[in-house]
């Protein structure tokens, strides 16, 4: 696969729901993203993934499908869709969507043929099983809560799996004519023109044997179920069959939801792997636990988040291509979660834009993200809507905390935080909507966060990331920046992450400082700085004194 397209592409990521509403009915639509085609082609973007559009019922933002071949009505039609590829295509950009086959939405036509008829084919593209005793057939809590088994109706003692919420049965990928109507569906998508997919919860196919009971990890007597379905042997034959008969002869970049362990990560992302990358969630989840509740706090530290990264880069760079973001639509906004609360300004936001953007791999820019868009503080739970945040609410009081306390924690990692509408000017609704209501509150900060003003502002976090786009994609320091080696960069200042890029005789150095006070840093030689979030009078440095949350761009060129 010669043609990778994708390692100079900036990826811009879209949740429709929010992003503009062309119709004016409350929530975003497809017709608004092709509206904003000229916004997304001015910042930089090269490619577009868009969270789920398919019909469904919305019990999880899409992630629950009714119908792999048609558009919900909320978001416009399948004319609409072909509308926004072809036009985003005639402007350069590619369009990615959502690949979510781990699961269904119960409101899918084989599940509901499979509870109608269980003697019909469509009862083994599920995960059917008895219960033990007049309980579920293990003691598995799901992803969002709860037992991962619910109850089949009107059949005495059957159940069904699912790993995220009930209304998402989990496929039954066992069994290959499931499996041959799933790659029908890729290949047909693709034919439209699609440029590829970002791949949902892909390492949960494999289950294991179902049977038997768990020990317990938490206060609920269950068993979190990604450790039983998580990259079990076997995937590996259906991740290939898949990639060969789709993904692969349709050029398409692929990036894969995927926790991938160390040892099998050529497979996945290599020559000849599954996907063209993945998402490393070492660093995006620094702050929780791996069983994720959200009320216990991992206390990192910017060493930990060094470390994370680091060891991810050097790893991923000597078996593939990697994939690389700060934010998305299951994460809170990345100023709220890697800066304390009393330093978030511009400067800490333009210094986390810096650490990704310059990292090897192809960067993913989240909406929202390109203006600093800060979390969100609800007055009261039922201001949400996420089915994760019920559930973590509900987890926290159980374990004991205090019902301000619960919400505290909500507001630092509500999926809800990175879902509110897309903030383009200070008019109503911050320009997203001219409804009455929108679905989810419009963050009051609008007023001096919006796209509207960042414009015309070039000291704007807007203007940065345009700044730092043009870096990636000019003629002089695109080969480093995209091709260049990662290296990192050892010293002993605990909150300063340093690295380098190193293509033959041309060097790129990053620096980077978290900490809220100035701070001096001695370079290994004298460098032209390229960017900084902070004003310089110097061109050539063998020092710099870092600003609060600064982040300074140098380049050599050892053969002048």
């Amino acid at each position: 696969m010669n043609n990778k397209w994708w390692k100079k592409s900036i990826v811009y990521q879209i949740y429709p729901k929010s992003f503009y509403d062309f119709d004016n009915d409350g929530m975003g639509d497809i017709k608004g993203i092709t509206n904003k085609l000229s916004y997304l082609k001015n910042l930089g973007v090269d490619v577009i993934w868009l969270c789920p559009v398919y019909k469904s019922p919305m019990k999880d933002g899409g992630y629950d499908i009714a119908d792999y071949k048609d558009i919900d009505p909320m978001f416009g039609s399948l004319a609409d869709m072909d509308e926004l590829i072809k036009k985003a295509d005639d402007m350069g950009i590619k369009v990615l969507m959502d690949l979510v086959v781990n699961h269904t939405s119960n409101e899918h036509k084989w599940f509901k043929e499979a509870l109608k008829n269980p003697d019909s084919k469509y009862r083994d593209y599920y995960i059917f099983r008895k219960g033990v005793n007049g309980n579920p057939p293990n003691n598995w809590r799901s992803y969002f809560g709860g037992s991962a088994w619910e109850c089949v109706p009107n059949e005495n003692n059957m159940y069904y799996l699912h790993a995220f919420a009930k209304e998402q049965p989990d496929l039954n990928w066992e069994n290959d004519e499931l499996r041959q109507e799933i790659k029908d569906m890729v290949n047909w998508w693709l034919d439209k023109g699609l440029g590829g997919f970002r791949i949902d919860a892909i390492l949960n196919l494999k289950k294991c044997d179902i049977y038997g009971e768990f020990e317990s990890d938490g206060e609920d007597g269950l068993s979190h179920i990604g450790k039983w379905i998580l990259n079990q042997s076997g995937i590996e034959k259906w991740l290939k069959d898949l990639d060969d008969n789709t993904f692969r002869k349709h050029n398409s970049f692929t990036v894969a939801e995927a926790a991938v362990p160390d040892e099998r990560l050529e497979e996945y992302i290599g020559n000849n792997g599954f996907f063209r990358t993945v998402f490393d969630f070492s660093y995006a989840d620094i702050d929780i636990p791996k069983t994720g509740e959200w009320y216990k706090y991992s206390n990192w530290s910017v060493s930990d988040l060094k470390n994370a990264i680091f060891k991810n880069e050097l790893l991923t760079q000597k078996v593939g291509w990697a994939a690389r973001y700060l934010e998305n639509h299951d994460q809170p906004r990345s100023v709220n979660k890697y800066i304390p609360e009393q330093d978030i300004s511009d400067n800490p936001k333009k210094m986390l834009a810096t650490l990704f953007m310059m990292l090897r791999g192809t960067p993913f820019i989240y909406q929202g993200q390109e203006i600093g868009m800060e979390n969100i503080r609800m007055e009261s739970i039922n201001d949400y809507d996420d089915v994760s945040t019920f559930d973590q609410y509900k987890r926290a009081m159980l374990n004991g905390i205090t019902e301000q306390q619960a919400l505290e924690c909500i507001y630092k990692r509500s999926r809800d935080n990175s879902r509110t509408p897309m903030q383009w000017s200070k008019n109503k609704n911050a320009g997203f909507s001219n409804a009455d209501k929108t679905w989810l509150k419009v963050n009051p900060n609008c007023i001096y966060i919006n796209v509207e003003d960042e414009e015309k502002d070039q000291n704007s976090v807007l203007n940065y990331y345009k700044k730092l786009i043009g870096l990636r994609k000019s003629d002089k320091y695109c080969d480093v920046i995209v091709d260049g080696d990662f290296s990192p960069v050892e010293n002993t200042q605990e909150k300063i992450i340093a690295y380098k890029r190193i293509l033959s005789n041309k060097e790129i150095l990053v620096v980077l400082s978290f900490y809220n006070k100035e701070i001096v840093f001695n370079l290994d030689g004298e460098y032209d700085l390229l960017l900084s979030n902070f004003a310089n009078s110097e061109e050539k440095y063998d020092n710099v004194k870092l600003c609060p949350y600064g982040a300074c761009i140098f380049f050599r060129d050892k053969n002048n």
